[in-house]
C-alpha cells in the first residue's frame, strides 16, 4: 500500500489532481481565529489554581505558563472575531514545496495562535501533519505566543519535508516535535513562548503513529464510531503540557522569588500507534475544538457529513454501516472548481462551524463549561469558551475500493 498526499494552500483552492496508489489520504484545515492585541509590558503569569470570571474586557481565560503569583491590572485586549468557512480552507497537495522557515507574520496562515502543518515526507509516499497551539499566557509578558507555535510548525514541516531521517534515526512523529523544537529555541528569531503539540505520520503501510503533548489532539473515526482518540495531558486545570521556550533572565527571576516556569520536553509527549481503513476519518484539532466539542459531538459532525455524501451508508438489509462506493470521487470532487468543496473539506468547515457557534453560545455547556462547574461551583460558568479554532480532517480512500 501507497499513500500520496495532498497540501495546502491557504485560500479555497482546489488541489491539482495526483496520480494516486493503492491508498490516498485526503486532507483539509480549516482555521478559524480570535485575535488579540495587548499593550502590557509587565512579566507576570495567570495563576495556576484560581478560575477565572467573564467580564467584557477579557471575556476568555489565557492558558498559563507559570506558577508565579499574578499581578492583577485591567487587560487592555481588544478581540477580533474571524471566521470564513470558504477563505479558511486550505488543502493538501503534495506537489507543493515547503518554504525554508521561518515566515513573516504577513504570510502565515491566519489561524491566529494556533498553527498547523502537512508536509509530504521526503523520498517517500507518506506524509507528516500536526497542530501547536501557542500558550496565550505569554502576552503577559510582552510575547506574541503565534511566533513560536508557527515557526515550530514550519520548522517540523521543512524538516519533514527535506529528508526522512532525523538525525540518523527514522524519522517518527517524537523525534520530528523534538526537531522542530530544538530548531526554534536554536535559531534564534523567537525570544520566548510555547505550544502543545498533536504530530501524526501516516504511512504508506496504512499506519498511523501520532504524538501528543498537551490538549491539542486527535480522534479516528470508523464507521460512525470513535475507534482511538489521544488524552490530554494537564498539570493542572487549564495549564496543560507545553513545550517552552523561557528567556534566561525570567528563569533567573523565578529561581530567586520563586515560582516555577512549567517546562515540558517531547519525551513527555504520549504516542500511539494506529492503523487506518478506508474509510476513516481521522481528525487533528486545536482546544479551540475540544473545550467546547466532545468526541461524540465530533463523530456526529462527521456521521451527519459522511451519511449525507454518501460516503457512509447502511450496509445491506439496513444492518450496520458501511463505506459507500463512491468515496474516491467526492474526496477529489471540486477540482478545478472554486466554488465547490470536496468532502474532507466540507468535515473541517462542519467541525469548525460547530465548535465557532458553542464558543460563542452562553447557554450551550461543553468540556471546558463541564469543568469548570465541576472544579468551582461558585463561579456558575455557563456557555463556551471563544478561542482559535484550527482543524485538520483527514479522509482515507483505499484504491480499487
Amino acid at each position: 500500500m501507497a499513500f500520496s498526499a495532498r497540501g495546502f494552500a491557504l485560500a479555497a483552492h482546489a488541489p491539482k489532481s495526483l496520480i494516486r496508489s493503492k491508498r490516498s489520504i485526503c486532507a483539509s484545515a480549516i482555521i478559524g481565529s480570535t485575535r488579540n492585541r495587548s499593550s502590557l509590558s509587565a512579566t507576570t503569569s495567570l495563576s495556576k489554581s484560581a478560575p477565572w470570571r467573564r467580564n467584557p474586557t477579557c471575556p476568555t481565560p489565557f492558558r498559563q505558563f507559570s506558577t508565579t503569583k499574578p499581578f492583577y491590572s485591567t487587560p487592555k485586549f481588544t478581540y477580533e472575531y474571524h471566521y470564513d468557512p470558504v477563505k479558511n480552507v486550505s488543502q493538501f497537495n503534495s506537489y507543493n514545496a515547503i518554504a525554508a522557515p521561518l515566515k513573516p507574520p504577513q504570510l502565515r496562515p491566519a489561524s491566529g495562535q494556533d498553527s498547523f502543518f502537512v508536509a509530504p515526507i521526503s523520498q517517500t509516499s507518506d506524509i507528516a501533519l500536526g497542530i501547536a497551539d501557542g500558550v496565550g499566557g505569554w502576552i503577559d509578558s510582552g510575547v506574541d505566543p503565534s511566533d513560536f507555535s508557527h515557526g515550530f510548525c514550519e520548522y517540523m514541516a521543512y524538516t519533514a519535508y527535506t529528508s526522512n531521517t532525523i538525525d540518523s534515526a527514522p524519522i517518527s512523529a517524537r523525534r520530528l516535535m523534538q526537531k522542530g523544537y530544538d530548531l526554534i529555541c536554536e535559531s534564534g528569531k523567537v525570544r520566548a513562548g510555547g505550544s502543545t503539540a498533536c504530530v501524526g505520520l501516516l504511512s504508506s503501510s496504512g499506519s498511523m503513529e501520532v504524538a501528543n503533548l498537551g490538549d491539542s489532539g486527535f480522534v479516528q473515526l470508523r464507521l460512525n464510531a470513535v475507534h482511538a482518540a489521544s488524552e490530554f495531558q494537564t498539570h493542572a486545570f487549564n495549564t496543560p503540557y507545553q513545550l517552552s521556550l523561557v528567556p534566561e533572565t525570567v528563569l533567573k527571576q523565578a529561581r530567586k522569588f520563586g515560582g516555577e516556569q512549567l517546562m515540558d520536553f517531547p519525551a513527555d509527549a504520549d504516542v500511539m500507534g494506529c492503523e487506518l481503513r478506508h474509510g476513516d476519518v481521522v481528525v487533528f484539532a486545536s482546544d479551540g475544538v475540544w473545550d467546547n466539542l466532545s468526541s461524540g459531538d465530533v463523530l456526529k459532525i462527521v456521521s451527519r457529513g459522511m451519511r449525507e455524501h454518501g460516503a457512509w451508508v447502511n450496509g445491506d438489509e439496513g444492518e450496520g454501516i458501511e463505506v459507500g462506493d463512491g468515496l474516491s470521487g467526492l474526496v477529489e470532487k471540486g477540482e478545478g472548481e472554486e466554488d465547490v468543496i470536496n468532502l474532507q473539506s466540507a468535515l473541517a468547515v462542519g467541525i469548525a462551524g460547530e465548535a465557532k457557534a458553542a464558543s460563542m453560545s452562553l447557554r450551550r455547556d461543553g468540556p471546558f463549561a463541564r469543568e469548570v462547574q465541576k472544579r468551582y461551583p461558585e463561579e456558575d460558568w455557563r456557555g463556551g469558551k471563544a478561542d482559535d479554532i484550527c482543524v485538520v480532517v483527514v479522509v482515507v480512500v483505499e484504491e480499487g475500493k
